[in-house]
């Protein structure tokens, strides 16, 4: 799918942290989600130069997450579709599994 794609994320409980970001294609959403989990980690491990995590981090990183969900632009409708969580999770995973070549 290389449809539009936002993604409107709210990192903690309060609603002054809500931001979104656009990407062209939904591969690219999920790059912009593992890149900003990967931040978040470098973040709370700042001694670590290498830093590697599982599918199942990522999950709990997008489970925790008080608000996030994506709009993929459908241009047969004309419209954005909402995407929850799973959703999200399913891409990212068939994503990162795709970069890896499996």
């Amino acid at each position: 799918m290389s449809s539009h794609t936002i993604i409107l994320l709210q990192p903690t409980t309060s609603r002054n942290s809500r931001t979104w970001s656009d990407y062209d294609t939904v591969s690219k959403a999920m790059d912009g989600i593992c890149n900003t989990f990967e931040r978040k980690l470098k973040e709370l491990n700042p001694n670590l130069r290498n830093i590697t995590y599982d599918i199942q981090d990522l999950y709990s990183y997008i489970d925790n997450m008080p608000d996030m969900s994506a709009l993929v632009y459908d241009a047969k409708m004309n419209a954005y579709i909402p995407c929850n969580k799973s959703w999200i999770k399913e891409r990212a995973f068939n994503h990162l599994k795709q970069q890896a070549g499996l």
